[in-house]
């Protein structure tokens, strides 16, 4: 969620049937990213039939609350019946899962609006490299810019947001000493003209800074 990573799924799903482990994969900012249609990474890799459990929150790509665990009957049946997070919650509002339904159903039936986020991605990812920031090598719409000191970090954010940028700002302990980094998170919804202005704010700040 930091570096914009991608987990070696296959690895870890021969590494869990090698050794008799069962492997649970959290697809909350998988879901609507990664996958033929957003369907997370489990999908992407292809291996649906291979891990114990899927899990995956309402709340970002799906712009509501809630979340959930899908997996073999017996297991969630066992859940449903001794997590205490499960038994001492309450149902998410019906408007709430009716609002995630069809956020879903948007991202299955447009997958035009996967593609803009990847050219997005493409867009602000090579204009960064091309900065010369280090973005810790992501490899999706969630990017690092890495600055070095928390206070660069906070110095940052604030040039940006006067010049009308959002970032989120990342410190210690978040991240190692000497590691903070502001953190890009890209939508289908930005326009070229926008990731364009994000780009220039980002190197005008960077260079005021001397972070580049």
């Amino acid at each position: 969620s930091m570096e914009g990573h991608i987990a070696p799924l296959p690895q870890i799903v021969e590494l869990t049937e090698k050794y008799n482990a069962a492997v649970m994969v959290d697809e909350a900012h998988a879901i609507g990213v990664m996958g033929p249609r957003g369907e997370g990474c489990t999908v992407h890799f292809g291996l649906t039939d291979r891990v114990d459990l899927i899990m995956g929150t309402f709340s970002k790509t799906l712009g509501s609350i809630g979340g959930f665990v899908a997996g073999d009957e017996e297991v969630l049946d066992y859940i449903q019946h001794v997590s205490r997070a499960l038994i001492f919650s309450a149902s998410i509002p019906a408007s709430a899962a009716a609002a995630a339904l069809e956020a879903l159903r948007i991202m299955l039936e447009e997958p035009e609006l996967l593609d803009r986020l990847w050219h997005n991605t493409r867009r602000m990812k090579g204009a960064l490299d091309a900065l010369g920031y280090d973005t810790y090598g992501s490899e999706t719409p969630v990017i690092p810019v890495v600055v070095g000191e928390d206070l660069t970090a906070f110095k940052m954010t604030m040039l940006l947001q006067d010049d009308g940028v959002f970032v989120n700002p990342v410190v210690s302990p978040a991240v190692p000493p000497g590691g903070a980094l502001i953190r890009i998170s890209l939508t289908a919804a930005h326009s070229d003209e926008q990731i364009d202005r994000a780009i220039a704010a980002i190197g005008k700040a960077g260079k005021t800074l001397g972070v580049i």
